[in-house]
């Protein structure tokens, strides 16, 4: 049997916290879920310090799972009881707002020679071969062209 790298042991207002948190079920299932964990995993003298394996079949979880929260508890304490909010945007946008204008731009002149309008794959190759940008794809350019105005005859728009 392999040592637990991450021992849990709660003090006994950490304990009557998150009891009563469980209790209550004022919070994301998530949050109750890492409770349950913690409380399970507990290792002093007033918990049942259970196995990962037996937690994990008790609440339905991996041990993976076990592990996770068993580090994190590690790491913030209670504080891994709540989600912290990815940071937005999460990468950058393709297009700056000055490409966005050219983008528009290009959308509005006239298509190649035998087509009617542009169709978003002639136009993310015509965006890449003026070097508007390095690369792109027909859903960007869409959803780029969405932001903008780019319909010269809606009127509505104005």
């Amino acid at each position: 049997m392999s040592r637990k790298q991450h021992v849990v042991r709660l003090s006994r207002d950490d304990r009557r916290d998150l009891n009563r948190l469980v209790r209550t079920g004022h919070r994301s299932a998530w949050s109750l879920q890492r409770a349950r964990i913690l409380l399970l995993a507990d290792a002093s003298a007033e918990g049942s310090a259970h196995t990962d394996a037996s937690i994990a079949e008790n609440l339905g979880v991996s041990t993976r799972t076990v592990a996770r929260v068993r580090a994190a508890w590690g790491d913030q304490g209670l504080g891994c009881l709540t989600r912290t909010p990815q940071a937005r945007p999460s990468r950058t946008p393709t297009f700056s707002d000055g490409q966005l204008l050219e983008l528009a731009a290009v959308a509005c002149t006239d298509p190649p020679p035998g087509f009617a309008r542009w169709s978003l794959r002639m136009l993310t190759d015509r965006v890449i071969e003026l070097e508007i940008v390095p690369t792109a794809c027909p859903e960007t350019v869409r959803k780029a062209l969405k932001k903008t105005i780019s319909n010269p005859g809606d009127l509505s728009a104005l």
